[in-house]
């Protein structure tokens, strides 16, 4: 049987097994902080940090081995295959990572958005706006027509997505469960923010609340409706990537765009923005710092590369692998 593409493609970002366990940590950490926000993709935090295909591959390795326990044959013997092929020395420290900074900012942060919502608003719309060149470097190539009607369609749909009124609910098990399944979805696909998404539900505080009194009960309910998820949409992530590498990218620079909306620093409890008023300097230069820091960070990440001759992938580049049966 001819090795499928997913098995032989190459990473989209560079190798991070060499990593230390710590700086692993603090990537888990970063994502983690901007989970809390709503208007911030984690998953554009993992594209930004270099880890974002390892997570994915890891996580559909996951997924493959419950299903094998689940369905055979060869339960135990297949299992373990799949496991062997997860990249622990990333994963599991970007976990711990995750989980402690959810654990030590959901509180607060929860209070910051609400004490200064322009500042950390525009703080955040800064760091989203550089963040845009990541998924534009990974798609590779010259930018065509196309690729721009494929980021206009995107940033529309994210742009009402993110329009939408917020609403207050009562958080029912049953929807905490799906509201979870959403935000975790979310979770994996740049561009979109998972709080945001429970916000517009209406269960962004009992949320964050929630992991501030580590109400058990109510985690135990969203960590079932995020596994879930995770096992519903990972695969087909894996799949999208593998096949339609260029042009998921390309989706998702417009749905980072159009999710900007959500992040403009200056807006009405209905999310419908106006101008800027009253001390505006002080949140522009926090928005400029904002997107100085990721482009710092960016550029370290370049020099890094260089400097170490990892370069840049051949499907970062725009060079399609041969799918089974077919000749490069």
């Amino acid at each position: 049987m001819p090795p499928s593409r997913s098995t032989s493609r190459v990473p989209l970002s560079p190798p991070t097994d060499r990593a230390s366990i710590p700086a692993n940590m603090v990537r888990g950490a970063l994502i983690g902080v901007v989970e809390t926000v709503p208007g911030v993709s984690g998953g554009t935090m993992a594209l930004v940090t270099g880890i974002y295909d390892e997570l994915i591959n890891s996580a559909g390795r996951l997924v493959s081995a419950a299903k094998q326990l689940v369905l055979g044959p060869h339960r135990l013997a297949g299992a373990g295959d799949h496991l062997a092929a997860v990249q622990w020395r990333i994963i599991v420290p970007v976990a711990v990572g995750m989980v402690v900074a959810l654990l030590g900012v959901a509180g607060p942060v929860s209070v910051l958005v609400d004490a200064h919502p322009v500042t950390t608003r525009a703080a955040f719309f800064g760091m989203v706006a550089a963040s845009l060149a990541v998924p534009l470097r990974l798609a590779g190539g010259p930018v065509r027509m196309r690729d721009g009607a494929v980021v206009a369609a995107a940033a529309v749909a994210a742009f009402a997505l993110v329009s939408l009124p917020p609403v207050v609910v009562d958080p029912h098990p049953v929807l905490i469960v799906a509201a979870a399944t959403a935000a975790v979805c979310a979770l994996l696909l740049p561009g979109l923010s998972g709080s945001f998404l429970l916000l517009a539900i209406g269960l962004y505080q009992p949320t964050l609340q929630a992991v501030a009194d580590r109400d058990l009960a109510y985690l135990g309910l969203f960590l079932t409706g995020c596994l879930l998820g995770l096992a519903a949409i990972v695969k087909v992530l894996q799949w999208v990537l593998a096949h339609h590498h260029r042009t998921t990218m390309v989706v998702v620079t417009g749905l980072m765009l159009g999710a900007m909306r959500s992040l403009w620093p200056w807006q009405l409890a209905d999310r419908t923005p106006v101008a800027p008023d009253g001390d505006w300097l002080v949140p522009a230069l926090v928005g400029a710092a904002g997107f100085c820091a990721v482009v710092a960070v960016l550029g370290l990440d370049a020099r890094t590369r260089a400097r170490t001759g990892q370069g840049v992938p051949e499907e970062i580049a725009g060079v399609e692998h041969p799918g089974p049966g077919r000749r490069p």
